[in-house]
Formats: structure tokens, sequence, C-alpha cells
């Protein structure tokens, strides 16, 4: 028998459904002043079904002190690869969030295990029946982790500060402008301002902000849940010269704040980042103002391969490690360790970029590729079960998903007569693909690269190679689209579409060069209406248009897979929450021995 720990899919849509609907459409909980999205049912659907078990290990309750939870004990995690600094505004990446999520805290949170939204620095929340101003009543007694006090000035100097980034800062700053559009002042190439959703921040007494959009959004307030909208100390932010963000070529320089001095109010805080030992150090936090953590010292141990990883599971110098393969979950099991699996709320796509390959500008060259790839073999020969080949940009759990779209089934005799249409038969394409990481979506780079590259060269494609650190020039030169092929992927952070394709192809100058075909106003114009009705059955009815117009007039990229991947802990760690968003909190976490 398989005892691994599953939120079941009937959680998972009902979850996501839940906080579509009261997040993001007629806002009846928030305009009717009640504090959070949840419903009766989305509380009730949490509790993990009987059949798959939990996505928990044993809870860390009231015996933690009794039996080693309090204490000082430590807490090691072998991540699947090195943070790019540790300032969350700048990050998109899911190996810096998984330890800025943990001396950080935004207005709102996720409850564990869900993609529910629950009050963290704010206590409640409300808003106006159309849903442009929101009111939030900010946790009293909270203090930064220099001591600095947190109230309703502090909250709103982190949102001007996010607003008013300039430069290299901006470019940075992606989560803001994928959420909420331009910057103070911002102007685009031909000098028209850049529409911004944000209008203003006001702390109308130190326990009260108010914050006014321009328009409705289906994301709000869903998205301040996001680490990228974490409040930090503004003491800290100015003592270190937080904005100081720097262009290097294809790459970025970031000041001491984000290096050294990472201030939150969160559960653990910054001790040091061992670039040459590869760990990363945090200690709990004393003056916290929930909780405190179970154990004193966590460590995140640096380990991209996955199979080192296991090796020093099974040596016991790690109490637990991100995404194991999941051919070992069965022998990990058998050991006495606990899998933890979370649902498949991501995806796994291959970009195309036509910036420096004017052959991909050709919708039927693009087509070709995508009938070139054998997903179906992909995802059952390299992927868990309970995989699946995506038809969408998004899990069919979120609004909008729909199974009417162009399939692109694995058909290399279409592939090649569509190239020879395009007059494409000796196409060479530049085949990115990121070194030094394992991430939910994508367990096994190399391995997805090698598949992918033989069935392109199977249809006559020529590819040439290059294959870069995650967080040594891979994410930087596919924003700088350097990359004519680049596989990448997302998490969802929380369960609207907007989360998913309105982060990828919103903006006009994005990753897959959208801006270079007719069609990526069109697109970016689609999808802003969208996020911005309000009435629900219309917005998924919008959503799902679009769907289908990604899949068969565009094509910016095809998407591969969701897939669900695992964490694993030693039999005697308590307290652990898999989370479908990524979002595991470690301060529950410790050893029992």
């Amino acid at each position: 028998m398989k005892l691994y720990r599953l939120l079941s899919a009937a959680t998972v849509a009902t979850l996501a459904v839940s906080l579509s609907s009261c997040a993001s459409s007629q806002r009846d909980s928030a305009s009717s002043g009640n504090t959070t999205a949840a419903s009766p049912e989305a509380s009730s659907s949490a509790a993990p079904s009987s059949d798959a078990g939990s996505s928990e290990a044993p809870s860390a309750s009231s015996s933690a002190s009794s039996d080693g939870g309090a204490g000082d004990g430590t807490f090691i995690f072998g991540s699947a690869g090195a943070p790019s600094m540790f300032d969350p505004l700048y990050a998109t990446d899911g190996q810096t969030f998984i330890v800025t999520r943990q001396m950080t805290e935004g207005l709102l949170g996720f409850k564990p295990g869900t993609t529910e939204s629950e009050p963290a620095l704010a206590e409640s929340w409300t808003s106006t029946p159309d849903g442009l101003s929101w009111t939030f009543k900010i946790r009293q007694g909270v203090t930064f982790s220099d001591g600095e006090k947190l109230d309703a000035e502090a909250v709103c100097y982190n949102i001007e500060r996010m607003y008013t980034q300039t430069g290299a800062g901006a470019t940075q700053a992606q989560y803001w402008s994928d959420t909420l559009g331009g910057f103070k002042d911002q102007k685009a190439e031909d000098g028209t301002a850049i529409p911004s959703l944000y209008k203003s921040c006001s702390a109308s007494d130190p326990a009260t902000v108010v914050i006014d959009l321009n328009s409705f959004t289906s994301k709000f307030p869903s998205i301040l849940g996001l680490p990228a909208f974490s409040i930090q100390s503004p003491k800290a932010l100015k003592q270190y010269n937080a904005n100081d963000v720097k262009a290097e070529g294809d790459s970025f320089s970031y000041p001491e704040y984000a290096l050294k001095h990472p201030t939150g109010t969160g559960p653990f805080t910054f001790t040091k980042y061992d670039s040459a030992n590869q760990t990363v150090e945090l200690t709990r936090n004393e003056n916290y103002w929930g909780e405190k953590a179970k154990s004193k010292t966590l460590i995140f141990k640096i380990i991209a391969d996955e199979a080192a990883r296991k090796q020093e599971f099974d040596a016991g110098t790690i109490d637990g490690y991100d995404t194991p393969s999941s051919g070992d979950w069965d022998a990990l099991t058998a050991a006495g360790a606990q899998v933890l699996v979370r649902p498949a709320f991501n995806i796994l796509y291959l970009g195309f970029n036509p910036t420096n390959n004017p052959a991909l500008k050709d919708l039927k060259v693009r087509q070709a590729l995508s009938y070139a790839l054998n997903r179906p073999d992909f995802v059952s020969s390299q992927l868990p079960n309970g995989a699946k080949v995506a038809l969408n940009f998004y899990p069919d759990t979120i609004e909008g998903w729909t199974p009417d779209v162009e399939k692109y089934e694995y058909d290399p005799a279409k592939a090649k007569a569509l190239l020879k249409e395009a007059g494409q038969e000796a196409l060479t394409v530049n085949f990115w693909w990121p070194t030094e990481v394992t991430r939910p979506y994508m367990p096994n780079p190399s391995a997805v690269f090698q598949a992918f590259k033989a069935d392109l060269e199977a249809v006559g494609v020529k590819v040439n190679e290059t294959s870069k650190p995650w967080n040594g020039g891979y994410l930087d030169g596919v924003e700088a689209q350097s990359a004519d092929l680049f596989l990448l992927g997302w998490t969802g952070d929380y369960a609207t579409p907007d989360n998913f394709i309105g982060t990828f192809f919103t903006k006009a100058k994005n990753r897959f060069g959208t801006a270079d075909y007719p069609w990526g106003t069109t697109l970016s114009n689609e999808l802003i209406a969208a996020d911005a009705e309000a009435d629900t059955p219309k917005r998924v009815a919008m959503y799902a248009d679009i769907d289908k117009k990604l899949m068969s007039d565009y094509l910016p990229a095809l998407p591969i897979s969701h897939s669900p991947p695992a964490l694993v802990v030693a039999g005697n760690v308590k307290g652990m929450v898999a989370s479908p968003l990524t979002d595991e909190h470690f301060s529950t976490v410790y050893k029992t021995s």
C-alpha cells in the first residue's frame, strides 16, 4: 500500500472555485464587511479525503514542547536551487520565495495546504461594492525583526516603494507589473503613460490602511498574500539602500539589503547565506507576534541535483528535501519517510520567441514544433502518477478552463508538412534549458530537454543547445529574449486565470516576444478586459475565448504538462503541510527526536 499523503483533486477544485468566486467576482464577503473570502463549503472541504490521506505530516500541536518541538532544534531542508537574493519584491522564482516566506509576511496569507486567503498582517478587510477601495485593519502589537513597529504608515511606505520603482528596480519588480501594471510616471517606448490598477495607499490612523484602485481587478486582494507584496521594515529598507538595483548586461546586482539584511515580521530572521557551503541559515524570531517557530534554527541546504539530495537524506545530513523523483517515492515510504504530494497546481511549457529567429513569427512553424513533441510519452515516462498533458496554460480547477481548444496531438508527419509549407525544412533553433535546479513542474530539466530535442530532430529541426544555471544566467537570459525555445513553467500563486495567462502575456514586452506579433497588443487588451470584468459568467466566457485563441491563433508557447510535485521529510518530523502553492510554512515543523 502506497502511503503518499495527498490532497484530493476534489479538494483542490473546491478550493480553487471558492477563492476565485469570493476574491475575484462580486466581492460579496468583502463588500458586506466579512473578513476573508472563505465560504463554509471551502472551509469544510479543506479537510483531506479519507481515500487520499492528507498533505501534511503529523500535526505540530500542543504536544510540541514535550517532544522537542518548541526547543532548540535545527531543521535542515534540501532546497532544489539557489535563491537569487532575499528581497521578495525583486524575485519571481520559488527558490527565493521558499526562504523569504519564512521571514516576511503580507497583509494577507494563505491557509496552510490550500489556495484560500486568510488574514496575516491585516486582521480584517472590507471593500466598497465596486471593488475600488479597500480598507485593511492592521494587526496590533507586531514588530519587524529589527524592533521597529508595524503600523499603517509602514504598510503604505512599502506599497509606495513598490509603486515608485524605476530603472532596473522596475524591471525586476515583475510581480507588481504583472499584477498591477505600470509604476509611477512610467512611460512606454512611444512616450505614453503605462496605466496602473493601483491608485493610492493612505493611513487614516495607525491601525487602518486604505488602498484605492483605478479599476476593478479579479486578483485583488488575493495578490496581497504573495511574497512580492510582503511588508518589510522601512528603517532597514532605507538604511541598506534596498532600491539600489543595477543592471549589469543581462544580469542584475542587488543592494546590501537584499543580500544581507532582509527584515520582515515573520517567524524566522535572516542569519547568513554561506555561498561557499551553499546554505541559508535562519533563526527563530523570539519576538514574533504569532506562535513561535517550533525549531530554533532553519537551514536551507542548496543541492541542485535530485539524486544528491536523496543521498544526503538517506545519510541523515538533511531532514527533508524538495521534489524527490517520483521513482523514489515507494522506496522512501518503505524506509519510513513521509512523501507529501502537492496537487498539480502548475504548468510546464515550451516558450517560443521570434526576436532572434524570424522563422518563429510564422504560426505554421510554431504549430509544427508543437505537433513534433510527444507530450503523452513525456508525461507517462518522466512525470509522477497524476500528471497529465496540459490543454490550456492553467489547471482545469480554475475558471475559464476549456477542453475546446486546439490540442496538438503528437503527429510528426504533420509537423514535417507544416515546416515544408512554411519553407522551413532546414529550420535551426537555439533551445535553452536550465541547470542547477529542480522545479515542481520540471523535476529533471536535462531529461525534458533531451526528450524534446530528440522529437524536434526527428522532424528535421536542427537544435543548438544552451544550458545555464537557473539563477546564473538562465532566467535573466530568457527574460532578455535571448532564447528561441526555452523550458519554463509556473506554480500558481492564487486561483484565477490572470495569475497564469495574465502574468505570462499581458505585458507586451515579455519573455515570449509577443510585441513582435501583430496580435500581441490584441492579446494584452483581451486579458486586461477579462481581468476587469466583475460579472463572473461573463469573465469565465472571456477567459475561455482567450484560451481558444491562445492555442489556435496565437500560440506564443506550448503548454506541456501539469505535474503533482512532492516533498519528503523524515519519519520523525511533524508539522509539515504541503501546499498547492508551494507555500510551505516551516515555522510549524520540528523533529521529535
